[in-house]
């Protein structure tokens, strides 16, 4: 049997319930150009869609306006972070692995500001090994790319992996990179 010696965690609605957080910031952040989105719409239709997709199903195809409401949206997150909350069980099982040698990683298609922002407020920042972002691939999900780089990263094979996803795009990703994988649903 092979030991598992990496854990790779999506972070958006699988380590942390971010929804509401990311909603609310997207809509003050529309709203303050003159575009009605509400909570709800946000949620049901755009959540985990990266930001220059999202922008461009906006109406948004100017780079360098989409540029400045991504970068006004991290800005406001913060404000929302109250609604934030980490996947308990989830995070717990990884600090109790992570006493074994066992590595644990964030792989998300999200901005590193983001995720670096909700990991603080959370106090998490110990207990991650790595990060890679959707800034630091070519391709995101569904491409294994972001995968397979934290596994290389840290010199282990597909079949000592474990990745923790929940949605459909990342389980696609964590598929194809030929490691273990769980669907987590908050």
């Amino acid at each position: 049997m092979t030991r598992i010696r990496l854990i790779l965690l999506d972070f958006d609605g699988t380590l942390a319930d971010t929804r509401r957080a990311n909603a609310k910031a997207y809509v003050e952040t529309l709203r303050e150009e003159g575009i009605m989105l509400d909570e709800r719409e946000y949620l049901e239709k755009y959540y985990g869609m990266r930001c220059p997709e999202f922008m461009l199903k906006m109406g948004i195809d100017d780079p360098i306006r989409a540029e400045r409401l991504r970068r006004r949206k991290i800005e406001l997150y913060p404000r929302y972070f109250s609604t934030v909350e980490i996947n308990r069980p989830l995070w717990q099982w990884c600090i109790s692995m992570r006493r074994t040698g066992v590595r644990v990683w964030i792989v998300s298609t999200g901005h590193i500001d983001n995720i670096t922002n909700v990991m603080r407020h959370l106090g998490i920042n110990e207990g991650i090994d790595g990060i890679i972002s959707g800034d630091d691939v070519a391709e995101p999900k569904p491409s294994p790319e972001c995968f397979l780089a934290a596994m290389r990263a840290e010199g282990v094979t597909p079949r000592e992996t474990i990745i923790f996803e929940d949605s459909a795009i990342g389980l696609r990703a964590a598929e194809a990179s030929g490691a273990a994988y769980f669907k987590i649903e908050l």
